[in-house]
């Protein structure tokens, strides 16, 4: 009877295994190519609102500077800048690039506090190293200090002095320590702004003929979960864009 008893143990455990196998393998599985920047400070603040529509689908977010080959489905889609048009994928706009100089609150208070766009004179500036861009050359065109103060009319700041990051999201964080000024798209940094550990002191800013991309290989569509993805992405995208307006 104990054997019995044992065998049918045995059983029931492994009833309940296969029933878990056959749950997870009904899963969902989504991979999303993101750039670094646009993951950490846009991206995953939001990802928790994806997961409560869609608790079916697991979310691998791939964040990193390589450009993946997605005809090749080494991802389901991905979220680029200045991605040239390409008629072998989909491509729809999330942002317009709107570049702006921000800074931690703490530099525009008190009497010499960032007032207009030549104070950024005795300012620091925190620049993003863009040699570090050379693995997209064909896909990445970053406006730099240099380029953007002559859109502004301030091409007599020195551009050459400040601090230099490897990883623009360091660049982010040291601009919200109050260690400088860094440029930044005013969409992606709009969610700092919001939080005010980021301000907008002057009201300078460049729009360039780029933006943020989701693109999509059209095969890769017929997937339910990139067919939720996508459009839960763009409708965050006009949230977003419709609180800025």
């Amino acid at each position: 009877m104990a054997g019995r008893d044992s065998l049918g143990t045995a059983f029931d455990q492994l009833t309940r295994a296969v029933e878990r196998m056959r749950r997870h393998s009904d899963r969902q599985r989504l991979i999303v190519s993101v750039e670094p920047s646009f993951a950490t400070a846009w991206l995953v603040p939001r990802l928790e609102q994806f997961r409560h529509e869609h608790p079916e689908i697991d979310v691998l977010i791939d964040s990193s500077l390589k450009i993946v080959d997605l005809m090749q489905g080494d991802a389901d889609a991905a979220i680029r800048f200045g991605s040239p048009p390409d008629p072998q994928l989909q491509s729809r706009r999330l942002f317009d690039e709107r570049l702006c100089a921000f800074c931690s609150p703490v530099l525009v208070s008190g009497r010499h506090g960032l007032r207009s766009i030549r104070d950024l004179s005795r300012a620091t500036l925190l620049h993003w190293d863009l040699a570090e861009l050379t693995w997209a050359p064909a896909t990445r065109r970053w406006m730099g200090w240099k380029a953007w103060l002559d859109l502004v009319g301030a091409s007599d700041v020195d551009w050459t002095r400040g601090t230099s990051f490897s990883d623009y999201n360091l660049a982010v964080q040291a601009a919200i320590a109050g260690q400088g000024v860094v440029l930044g798209s005013l969409p992606i940094l709009h969610d700092l702004v919001s939080a005010k550990l980021l301000v907008n002191p002057f009201s300078e800013m460049v729009e360039t003929d780029i933006g943020y991309d989701l693109v999509i290989a059209p095969r890769a569509l017929i997937k339910p979960e990139v067919a939720h993805f996508s459009q839960w992405i763009i409708r965050e995208a006009k949230i977003a864009a419709d609180a800025r307006a």
